[in-house]
């Protein structure tokens, strides 16, 4: 099989390109040529001779994300797509536009990538929990999610604003393919995708949150919580009963200290479950004195769990009482129900069929 150009680093590329007899510069315009110029065919790298491109067709692999399903939303604010990984496992892609602000011509295109098939958190209320985990992405998989749609935004005279790192799988669990996935995107003589434009979800993974405070990088984190006590949040996330809360609080604090950035609680409002004011009372005296702000959404209902998504007045009421004691909440919409836009959906239907 020919070596997937995506994972390769750059100072690999270059001593591949010098083992096939060509100039080291030639690298440096592959680099280019891929991550500037966004080109994926040898043919397009025009700024190569025509024998080593010919040479690039038998020896690089520039495809290795094959879209089999695509959905937009009603309001074509939503786009999830399906692909097809080489040994045909499957993962999602989820990009969402958002309305431009006063006197912007476009508005934030944010989107959501993947970094394993499956997932082994088992949180409960996830269809990608529910799936179990079948393998890791390699950092080239993880990457070309995000250079698929750079290349389709800028057909559309659009381009990326922000990418989260939050769709299938647990990111930490495979901390060296997903950071060196960042830093592939990040590279200033490529791509060259700020740091800051990026954020990692965990479900709290504490040696890696600690690791990660101590690289003090400049890319966001979210902590999927989901609850202010230990045993509600073991109820939904098996992690928890590894990682207690206040441990993992304890480790959110060290990051902020360590990165002074702000750290960002996800919650999936559960209506009766973890929606209540008391939850949120909760959450404000343990979390109090934290840079931290709260993302509460109502739940992406899935076929493997019982639970429903909280009411838009339950939510108000969550978020009432988080700001009462001081805590910045921001409810986020529900985006793509009708595609099936949640996490896993499309790829768990898949594993069935």
């Amino acid at each position: 099989m020919p070596a997937f150009f995506y994972d390769l680093p750059f100072q690999e590329l270059r001593a591949l390109v010098k083992s096939w007899g060509e100039p080291a510069y030639r690298a440096r315009q592959l680099w280019e040529g891929a991550y500037r110029n966004l080109w994926n065919e040898p043919e397009e790298f025009t700024t190569l001779p025509k024998s080593l491109r010919a040479k690039l067709g038998k020896r690089l692999n520039f495809r290795a994300l094959r879209p089999i399903t695509q959905r937009i939303s009603k309001d074509g604010m939503t786009e999830k797509t399906l692909f097809a990984l080489p040994d045909d496992k499957k993962i999602e892609v989820v990009l969402m536009k958002y309305p431009p602000a006063e006197g912007m011509n476009q508005g934030r295109r944010t989107l959501c990538i993947s970094t394993q098939v499956g997932c082994a958190m088992g949180c409960k209320f996830c269809a990608t929990g529910q799936m179990g985990f079948q393998r890791h992405l390699s950092r080239g998989e993880i990457a070309a999610q995000v250079l698929y749609y750079a290349r389709r935004l800028r057909e559309e005279g659009e381009r990326l604003t922000n990418v989260v790192v939050m769709g299938m799988g647990e990111p930490f669990h495979n901390y060296e393919n997903t950071l060196a996935a960042i830093d592939l995107l990040n590279d200033p003589e490529g791509f060259a995708f700020g740091a800051r434009r990026f954020t990692i979800s965990t479900v709290g993974l504490i040696p890696e949150i600690r690791r990660f405070a101590d690289e003090k990088r400049q890319v966001g984190l979210a902590i999927s919580l989901h609850a202010a006590d230990d045993d509600l949040r073991a109820s939904m996330l098996p992690i928890a009963k590894k990682y207690p809360l206040n441990e993992l609080l304890e480790a959110c604090r060290y990051y902020v200290s360590q990165t002074h950035r702000r750290i960002t609680f996800e919650w999936a409002l559960i209506e009766g479950v973890n929606d209540t004011p008391e939850q949120a009372r909760l959450l404000a005296r343990k979390t109090r004195g934290l840079l931290c702000h709260v993302n509460a959404i109502p739940l992406n209902e899935t076929k493997g769990f019982r639970g429903r998504g909280a009411s838009a007045e339950r939510a108000r009421r969550f978020k009432a009482a988080l700001e009462e004691e001081g805590i910045p909440c921001t409810i986020r919409m529900r985006r793509g129900v009708e595609i099936q836009a949640g996490c896993g959906q499309l790829a768990s239907r898949a594993e069935k069929t």
